[in-house]
C-alpha cells in the first residue's frame, strides 16, 4: 500500500459484541507498523441492544475508530449509507475504502491484495469464493445451494465484467470512485434501504452505471468463526433482489437511461 494513502475500513455492527474483540485486533495486525496509523475504522453501532457500544468505546482509546450510532435498529441499508457517506467525507481522492463484515467471518488478512489490486487500476475489487483459491467454510448445503443460484441470477441480470461474486460484502473501492457515486446518486446511491442485504447488490450495479472497472481476489468465508446471529431474512432480500431487477431494466431503460452519461 502506498504510504501516503489511508485506509478506511467500514464496518456496520448489530449486536456483535461476541466479535469486536477478535476482529477489531485482527484489523490492526493486518497492516505494516508503516501503514497502521494510515487505517482508520468506521464502525455503525445500528441500535444495538447488547454491549456493542461499550466495546467500541473501549476501542476508542487504543486506535483510530469513528462511531456512529444509531439509536434504533434501521437496518443494512441506512446503516451502509451511513458508512459510505462518512468515509467519503473523510477520505480524499487517493485513499481506499473496504468494506467487512463484523462477525468475524471475513478476514482482514485479504485486504492487502485487494488494496494491491486497486493500485492495478482497478475500481472495485471483491473478495470471491469463487477464484481459484477461494471458498467457504462452515456453510450448510442449503446456503451454498441459495448463496450459488443468487449468483447465477445475479451475473444474468447484470453482467459485469471480471466478477463471478455479487452477494459478499467484502469489498475495496478506489475512494474517488465512492465520492463520484454519493455526488451522482446522492441519498439514492443506495436506494431499497429496507430491503434487508439487497444493499450489497446495489452499490456494484450503480458503479457499474458510472463504469467502474471491477476485480476480484481469492478468498476464503470463514462461516464457522461467526458467534452472532444472522441478520438477513432471505424473503425481503430476494424480493429486493427482484425489485432490483427491474428497476434496473425498466420502465423506459430503467436506471441504465437515467444515469446515461454520468460515467467515472
Amino acid at each position: 500500500m502506498k504510504t501516503e494513502s489511508a485506509v478506511y475500513i467500514l464496518l456496520p455492527a448489530y449486536n456483535e459484541e461476541k466479535s469486536l474483540d477478535r476482529l477489531l485486533p485482527k484489523i490492526a495486525s493486518a497492516f505494516s507498523d508503516e501503514c497502521r496509523q494510515k487505517c482508520h475504522v468506521i464502525v455503525c453501532n445500528d441500535g444495538s441492544s447488547d454491549q456493542t457500544g461499550e466495546i467500541l468505546l473501549r476501542y476508542q482509546q487504543k486506535m483510530p475508530l469513528t462511531v456512529i450510532t444509531h439509536i434504533y435498529n434501521r437496518g443494512l441499508g441506512e446503516t451502509s449509507r451511513d458508512l459510505f457517506e462518512k468515509a467519503a467525507e473523510l477520505s480524499t481522492n487517493d485513499d481506499f475504502i473496504v468494506r467487512l463484515d463484523c462477525d468475524d467471518t471475513h478476514e482482514p488478512v485479504f485486504i492487502r491484495s485487494m488494496i494491491e489490486k486497486l493500485e492495478q487500476g482497478f475500481d472495485v475489487v471483491i473478495a470471491s469464493r469463487f477464484q481459484p483459491g477461494g471458498g467457504q467454510k462452515g456453510v450448510s448445503t442449503y446456503r451454498k445451494l441459495i448463496s450459488w443460484l443468487a449468483n447465477k441470477f445475479m451475473k444474468l441480470c447484470f453482467p459485469i465484467r471480471g466478477i463471478n461474486e455479487y452477494s459478499c460484502g467484502f469489498r475495496a473501492y478506489r475512494a474517488s470512485v465512492i465520492k463520484k457515486a454519493i455526488a451522482v446518486f446522492g441519498n439514492n446511491f443506495i436506494q431499497l434501504k429496507g430491503l434487508g442485504f439487497t444493499c450489497t447488490l446495489e452499490k456494484i450495479v450503480k458503479l457499474m452505471i458510472l463504469g467502474a472497472r471491477f476485480s476480484e481476489v481469492p478468498f476464503v468465508l470463514k462461516y464457522n468463526q461467526k458467534l452472532s446471529n444472522s441478520k438477513m431474512v432471505t424473503s425481503i432480500t430476494t424480493f429486493g433482489y427482484f425489485t432490483l431487477a427491474l428497476l434496473y431494466h425498466w420502465p423506459w431503460g430503467g436506471w441504465k437511461s437515467l444515469y446515461r452519461g454520468q460515467r467515472l
